[in-house]
């Protein structure tokens, strides 16, 4: 169902996708759909919710001190930046982005299901390198809010907008000057010892 309902949304729109759409294209009954997930607002949410979990999994924000901190930024930032150039995901964007929709409930329960579990999960997991002497964060939710409109910097607006493709490379390129400039702004680095000023004769 929530597969069938991504399709649908993404093809459709919100307005012009139905239960009964939904239902037909994921092979049940609209019964069986509404006793899983209540209504269409719900079931929207829930849509989104799994395409961030299948893209971004809980796992990626886990603990895991063994790892450099660079190269678990860098794990996430390729991740997020995968799943919201997705042709799904522009396209889901580009029609929270309408007129007919910006003005709705959908924007907020697009960010409640989707940006919010993600930027907190970061969060927790900013806190824990915290905790362990490798970051100086002191508002933690504005931080992870940063990191991740860093990440979706010029080419996702160049997606979203019809603006020229990013290579490959420059996508590579921009996650990691990011993920670099993100360090700069928080990474606590080693006290480095004042020069010894010589004695005077």
């Amino acid at each position: 169902i929530l597969e069938a309902a991504k399709r649908m949304f993404t093809q459709l729109g919100y307005d012009g996708s139905s239960m009964d759409q939904i239902a037909a294209e994921a092979g049940v009954s609209k019964l069986t759909v509404y006793s899983h997930f209540g209504d269409k607002d719900a079931l929207f949410a829930a849509a989104i919710e799994s395409h961030c979990e299948q893209s971004l999994p809980s796992s990626l924000f886990e603990p895991s001190p063994a790892t450099p901190l660079r190269d678990r930024l860098m794990t996430i930032a390729s991740a997020f930046y995968a799943m919201i150039s997705s042709p799904e995901a522009v396209a889901g964007h580009r029609m929270l982005c309408t007129p007919q929709v910006a003005h709705s409930a959908l924007p907020k329960l697009f960010w409640e299901a989707g940006p919010m579990r993600v930027q907190g999960d970061f969060a927790t997991l900013l806190e824990r390198r915290i905790g362990a002497g490798e970051l100086d964060i002191a508002d933690v939710p504005r931080a992870a809010g940063q990191f991740f409109a860093l990440l979706k910097g010029e080419p996702h607006a160049c997606l979203v907008f019809g603006g020229p493709a990013p290579t490959e490379q420059e996508i590579e390129a921009h996650l990691a000057a990011s993920v670099d400039l993100f360090l700069r702004a928080y990474a606590v680095r080693e006290a480095v010892p004042a020069p010894a000023v010589r004695a005077s004769r």
